[in-house]
């Protein structure tokens, strides 16, 4: 009972959620108006095809739509993805006061309290054994006077470790936009592809009802009922794994933006073919000038470069300035108070660590041609996923235009046999083949455009681009 209860606040608290990010939407889109408010209209709906126990089609409420933009914008916010490369960047942020502290002056207090017995052969037979209490405070300053760059080339570099975390973050971004996408477009997929099985079953009831009075006025034989309804059944089964394919792609995008739990929404449907005009020099152009990947390479070069200089100044003295203070009393008769200072500087030279600096700067030195050969790999990188993405593109875009003839023909088809039928001159094996026909077509279409605009988030994702 808890944890179903737990799952019902859950689920509560995801629609709400929901809810939230859908009013900010739509706030966002309105245009503004100064002097009046902006009036929101109420976001479109889009009815949801479901399927009963007995296999008949039925449609849902209408639900709440979200577009692709706005799907994006909850990924960003919401998924854990994006939540743990934010955090990384609040750690390099850290990381760089840490190294910019040691242009600040190091201040530290110091208290101690004893109880102490005096008493020996020293001490007076009137005076025999004394116990009495000592208190010391000490305070402590120390500043960094000259260090020959160890500290500037610290905060140098973390904050080229925070480009390197912020780049990430801009990748990782990247990456969960174009998964996002891809949710998005397979559940338009999935919709479309449901939508056609839905239809044939429509028209597979129609032909059996034909083939029924064809055989009750004694036109055609039993077999061909018995065929209507053979084909009846199997297209509710297509249409059965249908639905199923589009709950599975709308869980997928659920998961994409981080809501497994979000409450019945539909999406628009863009699915539609829009030329995107790139060449690839543009696209390469535009790669290496955007890519997060390949700025956080760079920033980790740049620091280990820096890292070099940083073991470097292993070899070189530090001069500090440092001033004490103390006060100490003791409650012994009679009371005393004393209190001293000093003030001075302090020259520290390495003479000797067992070879230590020599191997710090060889490990900084093969440290940065690691980097540096990484960011060249990052290139290289960068030249292959655009030139397949690019060659992707191309390749989806030709193969639209046959899968929409293939499709228009197919559909042509099946009215000629459905029309042939009717008049009584056609077959029921002919109207099979027609539907089997235009059920592939359809799915090959809906395949090419949604290959198309995969095809064409993955050529921006290679750019860097939203």
């Amino acid at each position: 009972m808890t944890m179903d209860c737990n799952r019902g606040f859950r689920i509560v608290y995801q629609y709400l959620l929901l809810a939230s990010f859908l009013a900010y939407a739509a706030a966002s889109d309105a245009p503004a108006d100064e002097g009046t408010p902006p009036v929101q209209e109420k976001p479109a709906a889009q009815s949801q095809v479901i399927i009963n126990n007995a296999g008949e089609v039925k449609s849902a409420p209408t639900v709440t739509m979200l577009t692709l933009s706005q799907c994006i914008d909850i990924a960003l916010r919401k998924n854990p993805t994006i939540l743990a490369a934010l955090y990384s960047v609040d750690v390099n942020k850290s990381r760089v006061g840490e190294a910019r502290s040691a242009y600040y002056p190091q201040v530290s207090a110091q208290g101690s309290y004893d109880r102490l017995k005096l008493g020996g052969t020293n001490v007076s037979p009137t005076q025999g054994t004394t116990t009495y209490n000592e208190y010391i405070g000490i305070i402590n300053l120390n500043q960094t006077i000259l260090d020959f760059g160890k500290t500037s080339s610290s905060v140098d570099i973390s904050k080229f470790n925070l480009e390197s975390a912020s780049s990430n973050l801009n990748a990782t971004e990247d990456t969960l936009v174009l998964s996002v996408k891809q949710a998005y477009y397979g559940v338009l997929q999935a919709q479309r592809n449901l939508d056609v099985a839905a239809d044939v079953i429509k028209q597979y009831q129609l032909h059996l009802d034909q083939a029924q009075g064809f055989y009750e006025v004694g036109t055609n034989a039993k077999i061909d009922v018995i065929k209507a309804e053979v084909d009846l059944s199997n297209a509710k089964l297509s249409l059965i794994n249908a639905d199923n394919t589009l709950k599975i792609a709308r869980t997928t995008l659920n998961n994409a933006i981080g809501l497994p739990y979000a409450p019945e929404y539909a999406i628009e449907d863009n699915l539609s073919f829009q030329k995107y005009a790139i060449t690839l020099e543009e696209a390469l152009a535009r790669a290496f000038e955007n890519r997060s990947d390949l700025k956080a390479a760079v920033a980790l070069r740049r620091a280990a470069e820096e890292n070099v200089s940083l073991q470097r100044t292993g070899y070189y003295p530090v001069l500090s300035g440092r001033a004490n203070y103390a006060k100490t009393e003791v409650d012994i008769s009679p009371y005393t108070t004393s209190t001293s200072w000093d003030v001075g500087v302090v020259l520290t030279i390495p003479l000797f660590s067992g070879f230590l600096t020599e191997h710090q700067v060889g490990e900084a030195k093969a440290n940065f041609y690691l980097t540096k050969a990484n960011e060249e790999s990052v290139r290289l990188q960068i030249v292959l996923d655009i030139r397949q993405a690019y060659l992707n593109l191309q390749a989806a875009e030709a193969s639209i235009s046959t899968a929409e003839l293939a499709s228009k023909q197919a559909k042509e088809n099946l009215d000629l046999a459905n029309g042939r039928y009717a008049a009584g001159v056609g077959s029921p094996i002919e109207v099979s083949d027609a539907f089997a026909t235009y059920v592939s077509a359809q799915a090959a279409y809906n395949g090419a455009l949604y290959n198309y605009k995969i095809a064409e988030a993955s050529i921006e994702k290679a750019m860097g681009a939203r």
